[in-house]
Order: C-alpha cells, then sequence, then structure tokens
C-alpha cells in the first residue's frame, strides 16, 4: 500500500516535525511516523467503509419509500440493482472489515451528513441513472459503475475533500494516493475474488517498514557529518539560507547514498527530485539536483559510496 515515496514524505514530514519541535526523544518521534503511517491505513478504511454506508443508506431509503401511505408501483417495487451491486455486497457482507472499523474507531454515525451527500450525488449522475435503466447487467457493468462513481462523482467532491481536511490534516497529502491504490483495486477486482481482497497490506514487506525507521533514525543520528558534506557545495548560498524543506531533503538523500548501500544513486536522486517539486519551492528540484550530482561524482571520485547488490544499479 505505501510505496517508497510515500514512506520517504512521510519521513520527511517526521524529520521536519522533529527540528521545529526542537526535541530530542527521537523514540516519541519514531512512534509518530508510526503512527502517521498507521494513519494513512486508517483513511484507505474510512474511504471503503464510505462504499459500505451509501449502499446501506440506499437500502434504507428503499424501505421508507415502500413503506409510505401512498406509495407509488415504483416505490412498492423499486430495483434494487444498486443495492445489490455485488461489488458493495461483497463490501458488506465483510466480516474482517467490520471488526478493523469498530476495533480502530473508525465510524460514520456522527458524519452520516456526508454520507448523503455522497448518496445524493450519486443519484443525480448520468452514471447511476444509465445504469438503473439498463435490464440486465453483468459483473463488468457492475464493477464499472463502482469504479466510475468513485473516480467521477465520490473522489471530487469537495465536500468531502473538506471533511478529510477537517478530520486529520495529514490526511490531505494521503488523498491521492489511497485514491489510487481504491480505483486499482476495483479495476483488477475479479468476480472470484477471495474475501480478503480489500485487505491490503500497509507495507510491501517488511524491508519497506524497516526502511522507514531506519532512514528516520540515520538521517537525525547523522546530521553533523551530512551538514558537513553539503557546506561547501553551494558557493552561491550560505546553509542557513538554503530553505528548511530543502535541507531536510539533501539530508535524507545524503544519508540514502551512505548508509543505505542496496538503494540506487539514480533511484535515490529521481525520488527526493520528485517529492521536492510536490512539496517545495519551484526552484527547489534544479537547486537539489545540483548539489547531489557534485555530491555523487566526489563520492564516485572517493570510492566512499559504498553500494552493493541492486544498489549498484
Amino acid at each position: 500500500m505505501l510505496t517508497r515515496r510515500h514512506i520517504r514524505v512521510k519521513v520527511m514530514q517526521s524529520v521536519y516535525a522533529f527540528i521545529q519541535s526542537k526535541n530530542t526523544d527521537l523514540g516519541k518521534e519514531e512512534k509518530f511516523l508510526s503512527s502517521s503511517m498507521e494513519n494513512m491505513y486508517n483513511l484507505y478504511l474510512t474511504l471503503v467503509s464510505l462504499l459500505v454506508e451509501v449502499q446501506k443508506t440506499a437500502e434504507e431509503q428503499l424501505t421508507l419509500s415502500q413503506k409510505k401511505y401512498l406509495a407509488t408501483n415504483e416505490e412498492k417495487n423499486p430495483k434494487r440493482k444498486f443495492i445489490d451491486n455485488p461489488i458493495l455486497q461483497q463490501l458488506v457482507n465483510d466480516t474482517v472489515l467490520a471488526e478493523k472499523l469498530e476495533n480502530r474507531y473508525i465510524s460514520w454515525e456522527l458524519d452520516e451528513e456526508y454520507v448523503k451527500i455522497i448518496y445524493r450525488a450519486i443519484l443525480e449522475s448520468d452514471l447511476y441513472k444509465e445504469y438503473m435503466a439498463k435490464e440486465a447487467t453483468d459483473f463488468k457493468d457492475d464493477k464499472k459503475l463502482i469504479l466510475d462513481l468513485y473516480q467521477k462523482v465520490i473522489a471530487p467532491n469537495e465536500k468531502l475533500y473538506e471533511y478529510i481536511e477537517d478530520k486529520k490534516l495529514t490526511w490531505v497529502d494521503d488523498l491521492p494516493l489511497v485514491n489510487t491504490l481504491l480505483v486499482k483495486m476495483i479495476k483488477k477486482l475479479k468476480k472470484d475474488a477471495p474475501e480478503d481482497y480489500f485487505h491490503p497490506s500497509l507495507f510491501k514487506d517488511q524491508d519497506d517498514k524497516i526502511f522507514a525507521s531506519e532512514l528516520f533514525k540515520k538521517t537525525i543520528l547523522n546530521d553533523e557529518r551530512i551538514q558537513q558534506e553539503i557546506e561547501g557545495k553551494t558557493p552561491n548560498w550560505d546553509t542557513d539560507r538554503i530553505a528548511e524543506l530543502d535541507a531536510i531533503l539533501l539530508k535524507m538523500a545524503i544519508c540514502e547514498f551512505l548508509k543505505f548501500p542496496s538503494i540506487p544513486v539514480k533511484v535515490t536522486i529521481n525520488e527526493y527530485l520528485e517529492i521536492a517539486k510536490e512539496y517545495s519551492t519551484p526552484k527547489s528540484s534544479i537547486f537539489i539536483n545540483g548539489i547531489l550530482d557534485k555530491l555523487v561524482k566526489e563520492y564516485e571520485a572517493n570510492n566512499t559510496l559504498n553500494k552493493s547488490g541492486r544498489g549498484l544499479m
């Protein structure tokens, strides 16, 4: 679920918070990093559970319509196509998902107005109307509806974005990745998918989990040495004039050069340039690229990179 780039972003945010707080408790900040990554999984569960709540709202509305005193024939015999959509049914009947939501205290109960906003937006969409108008649908049609609704109705909804921003500020950074993940999972969903299909692991493997912790600790603990590596490589800049985020990205990249032998130099450079483009100033990536390029040439000349395995690629 978490990509290496997103792990690097999380570490960057934690290093920044550690510096800003002038905290000396490395263990406490490492717990914050772990919590930050775990909260991204909570966002994933929150959005998956939104689909569950939308289905339940649709079922409740259908039941209420049937009980009307002067219910029309259409209301007495409504189409259940959306409610019985197999993708929604898989999520609604997912007991493991329900257990995770309960254990993590994730619920829309106090925020049901947002569920209703999304439900109304779905009802008003042409996607929903065209789907309901079809005489018959197959699994391909059912899946396409949920995929299209998520991409075109749910994910872009401004009220939902406001809710996520208010709920937890760090979720705003996590949202694009979680949305992309959900879209990919719906696209790849097969009719005979296992019951745990919608339960991806937070980390791809144990190596990624270790990488997050080690990158954070090694960047902080080797700060003085890494700072010395930067000095003298910025002739047109005093080190105290470098944007704080740029300095952190540089230190993390240098840390990877020197302390992570299995990570190729090109991978490290490309990752931090992309992060700089998204999170720092417009010229940051050019500035960072220039310094890292100088350092790599120096390390190669001095034979101090110590890369091995796939790190030699």
